[in-house]
């Protein structure tokens, strides 16, 4: 799609700090030469103003999607709003004649994604998915060692994912902490991981058994206040969050907040946070590979593990992403031959930029196009699969039983 084009006249959606950072600064510094911004919408059009400065644009600004496609008329259109509000913004998109790329999840319901697949049929446009995580270096090894057989015929994966207090607190601290905006972070956050998952076994999942529950964030906090800005507790809070000291987000969320009412800086302790914050799973796919996998979220440590289990022997790594220790500037991938056939260590260099160089390697292949032989560009359907996994996951979580794939409905296109 991209080889054919020029120059991409893109409209972003949303202007939070991914979508001011990933999809607007960084993307008009690194591929200017195949985009132009031609619109900028957002609801809170103070937050706008100041991402448009932030992102280096003089773009118009629009209030709504309606508008933002009769006045420009993009080719492209990037969602980066609520993940609740993705589906409606992607199908008005797709049927103004503009392709899409979503950021994950790309929706939270199984209504939602048979919305956007019938859309993307109907229509002929394409939804491209911001799996950025299948771009990083160690994630692509992981997947041509995979492919190239190395361990046999694959038959289970240990997989667990680690958010420290800093990151994980922030899901908290936001939109995020209610189930109806994200799905839970079963379905926000996990929805990289599924992803992965189900690119790594190149099968879909069959059935999943969940638990998840709240132990940390929420109604557990000693005490609790609005938002930490004024906070009286600031003093003996340990999430407490400066957000004066952030400059980036400062401008963007503190006096935008006058006009919506959102506070980036929410407490984590407010008692009508409704998503768990410890999480685990059991997951079985369509060519039997079964899955143990976790997602802690006020870790003193950032990053996961990931093992591979095969008939012929095991891959596994380590992955840091923060941790208040010295850790080598690559990662090592330990390949294990059965029956005595020996050992390998991997070393992969870390790259610059986001996710190890993940973020820079798919924008790379979505503007500027190119083979992809390991099968890193997600679709909607990966957007869909990912979703599904975790919704089923919440769902058996909450009803203490497992759930199939199958009984969550058709999803369309």
């Amino acid at each position: 799609m991209a080889e054919d084009m020029e120059r991409r006249r893109y409209a972003l959606i949303g202007t939070g700090n991914r979508g001011t950072t990933m999809w607007g600064r960084d993307l008009l510094e690194g591929w200017r030469d195949k985009v132009e911004l031609v619109a900028i919408c957002d609801l809170n059009g103070l937050r706008a103003e100041r991402a448009r400065t932030m992102i280096g644009s003089n773009a118009p600004i629009y209030g709504s999607i309606e508008q933002t496609l009769a006045a420009s008329h993009p080719e492209l259109v990037i969602v980066c709003t609520k993940d609740s509000t993705h589906d409606e913004i992607i199908v008005r998109a797709l049927e103004s004649g503009a392709d899409v790329i979503s950021e994950k999840p790309m929706a939270t319901t199984v209504e939602k994604i048979r919305r956007i697949r019938d859309a993307e049929k109907r229509t002929g446009k394409h939804v491209d998915v911001s799996f950025n995580y299948r771009f990083a270096p160690t994630a692509a090894r992981l997947k041509e060692l995979l492919l190239s057989g190395a361990i046999g015929t694959l038959t289970s994966v240990d997989f667990h994912w680690y958010l420290d207090n800093t990151h994980g607190a922030d899901y908290f601290r936001r939109w995020h902490a209610y189930t109806e905006n994200s799905g839970s972070l079963f379905v926000h956050k996990a929805t990289h991981h599924f992803d992965l998952l189900n690119w790594f076994i190149a099968a879909d999942p069959e059935s999943v058994a969940a638990f998840g529950e709240q132990r940390n964030y929420g109604r557990n906090g000693p005490f609790r206040g609005t938002r930490c800005k004024g906070c009286p507790h600031a003093g003996e809070c340990n999430y407490y969050f400066d957000m004066s000291a952030d400059p980036f987000l400062d401008a963007l969320y503190e006096d935008p907040s006058e006009v919506d009412g959102y506070f980036r800086d929410a407490c984590v302790y407010r008692e009508d946070i409704d998503i768990p914050d410890t999480m685990t799973a059991t997951i079985r796919y369509e060519n039997k590979v079964a899955v143990s996998y976790s997602l802690n979220t006020f870790m003193p440590i950032e990053g996961y593990t990931i093992a591979f289990n095969g008939t012929l022997g095991r891959i596994e790594t380590r992955l840091f992403e923060k941790q208040p220790f010295e850790t080598p500037d690559h990662d090592e991938i330990l390949w294990v031959r059965s029956f005595g056939q020996g050992v390998e260590r991997i070393a992969v260099p870390h790259d610059g930029g986001g996710h190890f160089g993940g973020d820079k390697r798919m924008r790379n292949l979505m503007f500027r196009g190119g083979e992809d032989p390991l099968g890193q560009r997600a679709g909607s359907r990966a957007g869909a699969m990912s979703v599904l996994v975790g919704i089923a996951a919440l769902k058996s979580s909450r009803e203490g039983r497992r759930v199939t794939i199958a009984e969550l409905g058709d999803i369309g296109g």
